[in-house]
């Protein structure tokens, strides 16, 4: 049953027919950070320093050449781009052909998960603004995947390390936990409280399953989110550098990942 609120939109359980709408809404979603990951990227005093330095030995090889100055210092403007993209459309390319690819059997069959779509009527019609799924996961199973040498391309190390065993211990005391992913939310219905709706939908599917927290992964571009998330009263236990991407790409693109966790 849709889940009413004081604003003009519904939040209900993910039906067969939204299967088209929902993954146009997450792979849109989810390239909509390349473009901020890639300033964010570049704004940085190591890389504006490698682009000055590029430019500079572009202009020397060149003969003096402006022209192969502007040339160099894009190419690595574009290298990094290149980095960014792949990094969000890689994501979002592995979950549509994985979890996504089955909504009902990886969600909906599974009592301590759920997917949820977000509709709002526009124009006189029901269209699709936003989607958000919580998966149930037994303690431990959050640290057995930081505990896999293999579970991504960047290794960490020294305070990180530490930061993951702590995670480790709390999910063997805490027991299970819901893990929210696939939070997106259209364009023109952002900073309309959807985003606060979905997030304590899931709070409270976790609450009524008995989860003892609700955690979730954000990439550090993602500003406007990480503060919904701070105003809220999630907080961040870890951060890593693993994109699923090539590690050059990763460090290229200077995204880091985000676990931030919230006790019920």
């Amino acid at each position: 049953m849709a889940q009413k609120n004081n604003f003009p939109f519904s939040i209900r359980e993910y039906r067969p027919s939204d299967q088209r709408a929902v993954m146009a809404l997450f792979h849109d979603g989810i390239r909509e950070h390349v473009y901020p990951a890639f300033f964010k990227a570049m704004s940085h005093p190591d890389h504006v320093g490698i682009a000055l330095s590029i430019s500079m030995a572009g202009y020397v090889l060149g003969g003096s050449s402006y022209f192969q100055a502007v040339l160099f210092g894009s190419a690595w403007a574009g290298l990094t781009y290149y980095c960014c993209q792949e990094i969000y459309e890689g994501y979002a390319k592995r979950r549509l052909s994985a979890d996504m690819a089955d909504i009902p059997a990886n969600y909906l069959e599974n009592p301590d998960s759920g997917f949820w779509v977000a509709e709002a009527d526009v124009g006189g019609q029901s269209k699709l603004v936003g989607i958000m799924a919580v998966t149930g996961k037994e303690g431990g199973a959050e640290g057995e995947r930081f505990r896999d040498p293999d579970a991504g391309a960047a290794g960490g190390g020294g305070e990180e390390d530490e930061e993951k065993e702590d995670e480790v211990a709390r999910d063997a005391a805490d027991g299970s936990y819901g893990e929210m992913s696939h939070v997106v939310v259209a364009f023109p219905w952002r900073r309309k409280n959807l985003g606060s709706q979905l997030a304590k939908k899931a709070l409270d599917f976790c609450k009524e399953r008995g989860h003892a927290r609700l955690v979730l992964d954000v990439s550090s571009p993602q500003k406007e989110a990480i503060a919904l998330y701070q105003k809220l009263g999630f907080v961040q236990t870890a951060s890593h550098s693993d994109t699923h991407a090539n590690r050059w790409f990763s460090k290229l693109a200077r995204i880091t990942v985000m676990r931030m966790e919230k006790f019920i």
